[in-house]
């Protein structure tokens, strides 16, 4: 069975409208509901007995269906934080997520201040096109005001089939007479990627979650950091702080970018689909060249997978502070009527047999965030990590290690 099916539930951190990132977690499972001979029956009697009584005597009138989905919410969710039941909508959302496809107009946004605010307009998207800038303030959608703490609602409202049109009114840089624009919704490519020269030779890469597209993407920033440093790049920095996760053949596939061997990720569990190993092949895409990869308490899920397996195989130097410590492994499994069920099905473990489940990866150097908040630098940890690749100190923390 294909490591496809298998996903890492995380904390997602942002949102992207068009798209709900609920990357805690997921790879899909293609995995067929089986049946059991050894029901519960008496169990599945106290069930039916509970659902009778509160039907008959709960004070308002509740549905069939809310009735029965509350039940199996609760008996996934009470299993661990990281198994839940999906319904057709929730489900959805995880197969865009993961896929990293949907049909919007490329707007990833936040709520500040009691306001719905603009962080970026994804290149290429309708919202880009139009100009609509970091910083503006959505105050309504087709006419209808938008509420910062519901998010979600506004995801649904920009969201749409390709082709269909959306206007989005909005303020900006404090001004008080709002701007209209009509975008036509169209299909989206959600990058994981960011990229730039930081220095002449040093390049910097940050990956915000792992879907599918995302070892292609990695690669092809190296190319292009390559190409900008006319062929002379001396090193890179990793960025994964805040990554939340996602799709684990992602972390196996960056893991193994930067590695020629080695165990990069194992894993353990009841069933035969849920235990595996997997080798990194030969082909490191910076040729050996200094790697620091930075992580942080919101480093979770597939980016601690990537930050194990790079330290473990002494491939890089980890600098910042402990990440989140998530070290379990979900299925997604389909359910009828386009619903799912999103169960733990492994425990993973990093190359040298550690568990960072609560526990999180220690980095090699850490740089702790009080120092760096007081820092002139507008990124204290890029900064000393830039310093660690110029100055050789990756390589000496590595053989330490």
């Amino acid at each position: 069975m294909s490591l496809k099916i298998r996903g890492l539930l995380a904390i997602s951190i942002g949102v992207i409208l068009g798209l709900s990132l609920s990357l805690g977690s997921t790879v899909l499972a293609d995995k067929e509901p089986r049946g059991s001979a050894d029901l519960p029956w008496d169990q599945a009697r106290l069930l039916a007995e509970v659902l009778e009584r509160v039907k008959r005597d709960y004070v308002d009138q509740v549905d069939d269906d809310r009735l029965i989905e509350a039940a199996i919410r609760g008996m996934v969710a009470d299993l661990d934080p990281h198994s839940s039941y999906l319904d057709a909508e929730e489900y959805e959302e995880i197969l865009i997520s993961t896929s990293g496809n949907y049909s919007g107009v490329g707007l990833e946004v936040g709520a500040a201040d009691g306001q719905m605010v603009v962080v970026s307009a994804i290149e290429g998207s309708p919202a880009a096109r139009a100009e609509v800038h970091s910083g503006d303030i959505i105050i309504s959608i087709d006419g209808m005001p938008v509420d910062p703490q519901d998010i979600d609602d506004a995801v649904k409202r920009l969201r749409g089939a390709a082709g269909t049109a959306v206007r989005l009114t909005l303020t900006r840089d404090g001004g008080q007479n709002p701007v209209a624009f009509d975008l036509v919704r169209t299909q989206i490519q959600l990058k994981s990627v960011r990229f730039e020269l930081v220095e002449p030779a040093y390049g910097y890469i940050r990956l915000t979650h792992f879907s599918e597209t995302t070892s292609a993407d990695l690669r092809d920033a190296v190319e292009q950091l390559g190409r900008q440093s006319d062929g002379q790049l001396s090193g890179l920095v990793l960025d994964l702080r805040n990554n939340p996760g996602g799709v684990l053949d992602a972390a196996v596939d960056v893991s193994d970018a930067f590695l020629d061997e080695g165990v990069i990720v194992s894993a353990e569990g009841r069933v035969p689909d849920a235990r595996f190993r997997t080798q990194a092949t030969p082909g490191d895409i910076i040729d050996g060249k200094p790697l620091a990869v930075i992580v942080n308490g919101g480093s979770a899920s597939a980016a601690e997978i990537v930050a194990g397996a790079l330290q473990d195989n002494h491939r890089a130097v980890i600098v910042g502070v402990p990440t989140f410590g998530k070290g379990s492994v979900q299925t997604v499994m389909p359910l009828s009527g386009g619903r799912a069920v999103k169960l733990t099905t492994s425990r993973y473990f990093t190359p040298s047999g550690r568990s960072i489940h609560n526990r999180g990866i220690s980095p090699d150097i850490r740089i702790d965030p009080v120092a760096a908040a007081a820092s002139p630098e507008p990124d204290y940890q890029l900064s000393r990590a830039l310093e660690l690749l110029k100055t050789q100190r990756v390589a000496k923390v590595r053989q330490q290690n």
